[in-house]
């Protein structure tokens, strides 16, 4: 499991329009072709220094293959976590994902599901993590990277993960759309592979 930001246009509103979008109200002076053009699902989110606008694209793939098996969008600043039991499937036994999706709420459901975690460990303040849990990690992260390659794939040969729609909906559209294909140039690539064997 991972997700990524899928940038859109910036929008240029003030901050009284801000606030009206956020609370799903639009302005009542906007005209019907300015509101058109503004995308009130779209949102901010600040992870320590990079700042994004738009949406995110949350994946579970099949660590064999590296194919997407299922994806979810949000605006991006849901949490990473609240896709999580969204993209799990009855047939999943263990789960791979960062430290982001680690928490006793979530280990306790796992174990409820009878799923076994492969989530990694994190530390806190004031308490990190010993010499045995970044071990650990680091033999999880063996397996977890290969989320980290689909989205990597994406970026550098199919020419990035920004769309310039407006609106949730046309978002998901897009966004599944470019998941697919992701699927069509792996699939391409495994039977290589399979052929060359």
């Amino acid at each position: 499991m991972d997700a990524t930001f899928v940038n859109v246009p910036k929008q240029r509103n003030s901050r009284e329009e801000n606030a009206e979008i956020k609370q799903g109200e639009t302005s009542a002076d906007w005209s019907d072709a300015k509101s058109r053009q503004k995308d009130i699902d779209a949102r901010w989110v600040k992870i320590n220094d990079e700042t994004h606008f738009g949406y995110k694209d949350h994946i579970a793939a099949d660590v064999d293959t590296k194919l997407i098996t299922g994806y979810s969008v949000t605006s991006c600043e849901v949490h990473d976590s609240v896709e999580l039991f969204n993209l799990i499937k009855k047939e999943d036994q263990i789960v791979y994902a960062d430290s982001a999706y680690r928490s006793e709420k979530t280990e306790n459901k796992l174990l409820h599901k009878n799923k076994k975690s492969k989530i990694h460990e994190k530390g806190k303040r004031g308490k990190p993590l010993t010499a045995l849990q970044i071990k650990r990690n680091k033999k999880k992260s063996t397996i977890r990277v290969k989320v980290e390659h689909i989205f990597g794939y994406m970026t550098n040969s199919m020419n990035g993960i920004f769309i310039k729609s407006v609106g949730i909906m046309i978002a998901k559209c897009q966004i599944g759309l470019k998941n697919i294909t992701y699927n069509l140039f792996r699939l391409v690539q495994l039977d290589v592979k399979i052929i060359m064997y």
